[in-house]
């Protein structure tokens, strides 16, 4: 089965964006980075991709430029396995310009969308008893930043 890997279009900071990624994410790294060469409309010898992996998933940055911009319409799932977790994402990726948004949503200091959901909100919103989903639902309506105890108190009743 063929692999497939996000590319993120970049207004010419792909560099700094994995650069700034792989400090975020455990076991990341740069992988690659190419050069746009003579003859282009960019001046020789700026960086035109930028292969990284965050904890094992490989993506692709390229320097298109200003043309297009993300939007929320896609976003990057950060599995948490607890509250320090979602602490440390939601901290890092807000930082320096980043922006919060609604129930775990947020968008980092490039632009790109985020969604910082702990393990223990899945569990909840999959309770058998509609009430307690409805309650966690609710909470959860009014949070930017997730937090775990809110949405057990939620659960609790």
């Amino acid at each position: 089965m063929p692999k497939i890997t996000p590319w993120l279009w970049f207004d010419m900071n792909a560099q700094e964006a994995a650069e700034y990624y792989i400090t975020v994410f455990p076991n990341s790294r740069i992988l690659n980075v190419t050069h746009y060469p003579e003859g282009t409309p960019v001046p020789a010898g700026t960086v035109l991709t930028v292969d990284f992996e965050l904890d094992g998933t490989l993506f692709g940055g390229l320097n298109g430029g200003p043309q297009f911009r993300f939007s929320e319409a896609v976003s990057f799932s950060i599995d948490c396995r607890d509250q320090d977790e979602v602490d440390h994402y939601w901290n890092a990726l807000t930082a320096d310009g980043g922006e919060e948004s609604q129930c775990g949503w947020l968008k980092d200091r490039f632009g790109v969308s985020w969604q910082v959901v702990p393990r223990r909100l899945t569990e909840l919103m999959s309770d058998p008893d509609p009430e307690v989903v409805g309650r966690v639902s609710d909470a959860l309506m009014k949070m930017r930043r997730i937090e775990v105890p809110l949405l057990e108190a939620a659960a609790r009743g």
